[in-house]
């Protein structure tokens, strides 16, 4: 088994992303905590911020936020997504006048070439197994006589040992039942670089969510690689992915979600190799190059944390 070290979600990988790109100069005048208020001391010489990347609704973020006297803890909070600020602004009464929304970015990826001949068409499933993989399983059952194989990258060594100890016996079934089916390979976990240095050999990206996401990074690097996307419209999931995705509509009932997502899958796959949706996917990917960059997003944080700076003097 490979050595599991430390979690390796998406808040750990933009954290890093946020130390490579912002300038270190303004970046040394602060603080950031990442979602979980406190997890780190309150520093007594830097400007704290929180950079909220989870839910509202998370036991281990609501006692916090439901005591109004933490909100001043934070000079600042910066939330990944407009969708999370609203839920957080709404639930928990934030001073609105020291918050601000910057959504995630990514580094570049290599773009997925046009097709040119009917081949199978290659699927994958890379979040953790609790965020719809049952649901992508069981429209694969429906899927027996497509011409489409997914492969699945999910684990929950992603959060590190601990989670991986407490958390992989409930999921261990999901795993073994994608590991005998015959239109699916279960992969398992793959670091972050391996994935998207990967993105490109894939032609869809099928992830029916069925977990509030405030983002999604895995599905901005699947649309910047010019992946077919099919998700739900859940949580940030439309804010993240805007017009470009087929989308299912969320419900409780699995099973009918499978069944939705099988039918678009089928659909799609006799329209990948059209000129036109060839055209469209490669137009999806010029605008997450352009618009989800960390290129692109290190002047707003060079900026908002300059303008945080100074009101901070200010007092």
């Amino acid at each position: 088994m490979e050595e599991i070290l430390k979690p390796i979600g998406g808040t750990e990988l933009q954290e890093d992303l946020l130390h490579k790109y912002v300038d270190a100069n303004i970046l040394g005048d602060f603080q950031i905590c990442t979602s979980v208020p406190e997890k780190i001391p309150l520093s007594s010489n830097k400007i704290n911020v929180l950079w909220q990347q989870n839910s509202y609704d998370q036991p281990n973020l609501q006692p916090w936020f439901q005591k109004k006297e933490n909100h001043k803890k934070y000079f600042y909070y910066i939330f990944n997504s407009n969708w999370c600020y609203e839920k957080f602004r709404m639930a928990y009464d934030l001073p609105l006048d020291r918050c601000v929304v910057i959504k995630n970015a990514i580094e570049p990826i290599v773009r997925r070439p046009a097709l040119k001949e009917k081949r199978t068409l290659r699927m994958l499933y890379t979040s953790t197994p609790w965020r719809g993989l049952n649901v992508l399983l069981g429209a694969m059952q429906l899927l027996e006589d497509v011409d489409v194989h997914l492969d699945v990258y999910s684990s929950t060594k992603i959060y590190g040992k601990d989670f991986y100890d407490a958390n992989n016996d409930r999921y261990k079934p999901l795993f073994e039942q994608a590991s005998q089916m015959k239109n699916v390979t279960y992969v398992g976990h793959k670091p972050n670089d391996f994935i998207t240095k990967n993105l490109a050999t894939y032609d869809i990206f099928p992830y029916p969510n069925t977990w509030e996401e405030t983002s999604c990074i895995a599905m901005i690097e699947a649309m910047a690689a010019g992946l077919q996307i099919i998700t739900t419209n859940y949580g940030a999931l439309y804010e993240t992915c805007c017009d470009w995705p087929s989308y299912i509509n969320y419900t409780k009932n699995y099973k009918l979600m499978s069944q939705a997502f099988a039918e678009t899958i089928r659909t799609i796959s006799k329209e990948m190799y059209k000129e036109t949706t060839q055209n469209f996917l490669n137009s999806q990917a010029d605008y997450y190059n352009k618009f989800y960059t960390w290129e692109q997003r290190r002047h707003e944080w060079n900026s908002t944390l300059s303008n945080i700076r100074e009101m901070h003097r200010h007092g």
